[in-house]
């Protein structure tokens, strides 16, 4: 069993939504927690990565820097979310492979399973048809993820691991209009309407979609837990076995918010993947269970939401 113990270990992205969470959930494990911004660091830069891990030493590492983002940000920027995040994973994982660390975790996204995936999506499912067009981008450089530390594994011993979580939203998510996740911008669309007293709030796409939402301390607990008892280069999903159509999830957001007005589905936007509910079970049965509700990490997440735009 593997040990955070007096280890030194590295957060990529420790700013971001998982990265955040990684850090609450670490904090707890005695160990002595590395990061360094994007300003300090441009993780794309393959020499400064190498030269930053060579002084710092990490023992651990956690990938979990990326360019991420919603259906529009996929496809208003395709060549960021393609480029950063394959250079971003060549260079913590080609660095982490010269200083001969003990254990890495790659971080990457339901999305990498086909659009037409039998339901719930089992590991095996994994390149077993064409994926969704709306975020192939993004998909396409996790898939790469996946395989270059399948390589590493077999080519040099490199211990690590590939997770699949589930749709993520909480404290530490990007809230704006075009380019968050789904649950981020509806909270923050529906509590502008609110404050603006406005009698509609628009919803991308028919409604009609499924998804599943892990909270994000749930992630990070996942992870951790995973870090510690899982030994293998195949992927691994993460998730809670339940999903909601998008319509459910705005009508919840609304109530969580307090907005009474009326919802529009704007059936011009896509609704990208039909479903998306992930099979957990291979998780499951290393003795890992999701502890937040949907409802109760909403209400986090919107408490957290309120202290930022209060600050």
């Amino acid at each position: 069993m593997f040990s955070h113990k007096n280890k030194r270990v590295f957060v990529a992205g420790h700013n971001g939504l998982a990265g955040s969470s990684l850090l609450r959930k670490l904090k707890n494990k005695d160990c002595e927690i590395l990061t360094i911004s994007s300003e300090n660091l441009d993780l794309r830069d393959q020499p400064k990565v190498e030269n930053w891990f060579k002084k710092e030493k990490p023992d651990v590492v956690y990938l979990s820097a990326a360019t991420a983002g919603g259906i529009h940000a996929n496809y208003s920027q395709p060549a960021d979310f393609i480029y950063n995040n394959l250079a971003i994973q060549n260079s913590v994982i080609h660095s982490s492979h010269l200083l001969d660390i003990e254990k890495l975790c790659f971080l990457g996204s339901s999305c990498i399973y086909p659009r037409d995936c039998q339901q719930p999506m089992n590991e095996s499912s994994f390149l077993s048809g064409s994926l969704d067009k709306h975020n192939i981008w993004y998909a396409v450089a996790k898939i790469a993820g996946i395989y270059l530390c399948d390589g590493y594994s077999k080519q040099y011993n490199l211990d690590c691991i590939s997770v699949m979580p589930a749709n993520l939203f909480g404290p530490g998510d990007k809230f704006t209009e075009n380019n968050s996740h789904v649950v981020a911008a509806l909270l923050d669309r529906f509590h502008k309407a609110k404050v603006n007293n406005l009698k509609t709030a628009e919803v991308w796409g028919t409604g009609k979609a499924r998804r599943e939402f892990l909270y994000v301390d749930d992630m990070a607990d996942a992870i951790v837990f995973l870090m510690e008892n899982y030994n293998s280069s195949e992927i691994i999903n993460i998730g809670n076995s339940i999903d909601y159509s998008i319509k459910e999830l705005a009508e919840m957001i609304a109530a969580c918010v307090g907005f009474k007005g009326e919802l529009f589905f704007d059936e011009s936007k896509p609704d990208g993947m039909p479903r998306k509910l992930v099979d957990s079970s291979k998780l499951k049965k290393l003795g890992w269970v999701s502890k937040t509700s949907f409802q109760e990490g909403i209400s986090k997440t919107y408490e957290w939401y309120l202290r930022q735009t209060q600050a």
